[in-house]
């Protein structure tokens, strides 16, 4: 935080309270360690100041053990000083948007000089989407996470002097606790691990901060006169762990229905939450007001289909149908879990498969209250959780599924070679004769290979992840995975061969009408990025491959790397090629009446060094604006 961003009275409140806590911090190394290790920590600093040669020279006289100690004193004093930083930043900006406003109530403000039809359309079709990707050397365990935000209450919690004693006891507990708590783990995270570690942040949104923005965002956007429409998701997230294999053999197709089983564990318990929240405020009787038939009706299905459901309550609700619903979506919702702990399978009406059957369960209620004199309740609370749901899905964060182009042209050749129809080797054709072989077999109706398919190991792991992505389906629901990426993307011939493999997986079939995987090119190296419309023109300009994308909702989604091209081209250059690459795929996009989503690969230090940490896309005219950000 720059100097320029802060009050003289806020800065010195920020000072003291890192003050305060490096004073505990010390008391903390003398308890756990003695004086002497808070002696040196004190000298190195001082010296570090005053003499960097000295500090150079005490140093590496230093034992191992004790350096580590040393280490870990000043890491433990940073996170300290960070989350301090972090709690008076949040305050001030509290302040900021009380005095001037929000960023969601200036772009509103904006907003009102813009043609009223096509905001509409653009909100309408509005779709942010943030992509949580495994980092497991930058991530930092959920036991030390949760030290550091009791910390941070308790920083935020105004307090007398009479409670400065009870709230400094509370604070040197949990410092003493983080020094006892070991910050790395022994052992290599597996990708469950990191999958926990993405769902402890994914929880911690689903609770309040979600729900924050997507009410203020409905409210601003009704202050400028503009309704953010039922059923739209200006909001969702995204996930690689589990799913991204390029580089990782440890992600198989078990790992990756292990993380989705996970991700669900955690999305029915949220969505287990703000049921239960809602029930306990759904009170109202049906003596007072009244209820729609289609709430009736539905009520009674579910009553009939859910003998689980206690005789009590359906007695002491009897006259309150809106809190026997809510109890009825509660019992689906454990049922649901149920399922998907025993793998049994989905029986409509008793359990959820996927977040649409809640969602009209729950607008069933909601439209019922608007029509009962209960509006109020309805777009307010009632939509807040509507709209985090929709948000969130059951599933937490829609995975994303990534393999290395070669890996697909590897698991073909053994399919096309066995069939000995061509005159050379599949490794051998240059790749305009593979694009127009791989086109022709997307049009086809045979399969290339019998089940299981004659594939050496690692065809076998390449083909099994397709398979397990149409097994997620029909256990999950449709929103689970949506999209499949091919990193190290160089032509269309790529594109079309992880298209076949899905298709010989059940996920595509042009003649049947149905398309339930996008497929979308990476393109990440400088290189990439110049052919970025040849590319693409190649893709749509063949019919069964615009079949697919026509299946699809005409739309067609591309990611734009930011790290290998930064590390190739240099950052301004890589910067520069995304823009020009994105309103060149804008003009193919447009040329075949398709819309394009792109998908912004910002992660890690190269870009965060290259540009801010922003979600921004070019869409075509008359295009939705939808863009991911990794």
């Amino acid at each position: 935080m720059s100097s320029a961003d802060q009050t003289p009275t806020a800065s010195a409140e920020l000072r003291a309270d890192i003050r305060r806590l490096g004073d505990l911090l010390g008391e903390t190394l003398v308890r756990q360690e003695g004086h002497d290790l808070l002696d040196l920590v004190e000298k190195v600093r001082r010296l570090t100041r005053e003499d960097g040669e000295a500090a150079a020279e005490l140093l590496q006289g230093v034992e191992l053990e004790t350096a580590a100690k040393l280490v870990r004193a000043f890491s433990t004093y940073f996170h300290l000083a960070n989350v301090t930083e972090q709690v008076h930043r949040g305050r001030e900006m509290r302040e900021k948007r009380a005095a001037e406003g929000g960023l969601l109530a200036r772009t509103a403000d904006m907003l009102k000089d813009g043609d009223p039809e096509h905001v509409r359309e653009t909100v309408k079709n509005l779709n942010v989407r943030p992509v949580f990707t495994a980092h497991p050397t930058e991530a930092a365990r959920r036991s030390v996470l949760n030290k550091l935000r009791r910390i941070a209450a308790l920083l935020e919690t105004p307090v007398s002097q009479v409670d400065r004693r009870r709230t400094d006891l509370r604070l040197a507990e949990n410092i003493d606790l983080i020094w006892q708590t070991d910050e790395l783990r022994v052992v290599r995270p597996e990708p469950a691990d990191e999958a926990r570690n993405a769902i402890y942040y994914l929880d911690e949104l689903h609770a309040n901060a979600v729900g924050d923005v997507l009410e203020d965002l409905a409210a601003e956007l009704e202050r400028v006169g503009i309704e953010l429409p039922a059923g739209t998701r200006p909001l969702t997230f995204g996930t690689w762990i589990g799913g991204d294999r390029d580089g990782n053999p440890n992600v198989t197709p078990q790992v990756t229905w292990d993380v989705l089983i996970l991700q669900h564990e955690h999305g029915i318990t949220d969505a287990l939450e703000l049921v239960d929240f809602l029930r306990g405020l759904l009170s109202n009787s049906i003596r007072y007001t009244g209820a729609t038939q289609d709430l009736l009706d539905s009520l009674q299905r579910d009553l009939d289909l859910l003998p689980e459901i206690s005789p009590r309550y359906k007695r002491l609700n009897a006259e309150e149908p809106y809190r026997l619903k809510a109890t009825c979506i509660r019992q689906k919702l454990l049922n649901t879990r149920e399922r998907l702990a025993h793998g049994t399978p989905h029986q409509d009406g008793r359990d959820y498969l996927g977040t649409a059957d809640l969602l009209r369960d729950l607008t069933l209620i909601q439209t019922s209250l608007r029509e009962h004199r209960g509006a109020l309740f309805a777009d307010g609370r009632m939509d807040r959780v509507i709209r985090t749901l929709s948000a969130f899905g059951l599933q937490l964060a829609t995975m994303d599924v990534r393999e290395h182009a070669e890996a697909h042209h590897h698991a073909l050749g053994q399919l096309f070679d066995r069939l000995g129809e061509e005159s050379w080797r599949y490794a051998d054709m240059p790749r305009d004769y593979r694009q127009k072989l791989l086109a022709k077999e997307l049009r086809s109706r045979r399969p290339l290979a019998p089940t299981p398919a004659p594939l050496d190991a690692a065809g076998e792991k390449t083909l099994g992840v397709f398979h397990t992505i149409k097994e997620s389906f029909e256990r999950f629901g449709p929103e689970v995975i949506e999209s499949y990426i091919i990193s190290m993307c160089q032509g269309a011939d790529d594109v079309f061969a992880a298209a076949v493999l899905a298709r010989e997986a059940g996920l595509i079939d042009l003649h049947a009408g149905w398309a339930k995987i996008g497929i979308v090119p990476l393109l990440e190296t400088t290189d990439e990025l110049k052919a970025a419309d040849v590319i693409l023109d190649d893709m749509l300009a063949d019919p069964s491959y615009r079949r697919l994308v026509s299946l699809r909702g005409d739309v067609q989604e591309v990611m734009l790397g930011y790290s290998d091209s930064s590390k190739f081209g240099g950052i301004t250059t890589s910067q520069w090629e995304i823009h020009r690459a994105q309103r060149r795929l804008r003009d193919v996009a447009h040329r075949y009446g398709v819309r394009l989503r792109l998908f912004h690969g910002r992660g890690g230090t190269v870009d965060a060094a290259a540009a801010p940490r922003t979600t921004r896309s070019s869409p075509s005219p008359g295009a939705p604006w939808r863009a991911r950000s990794r």
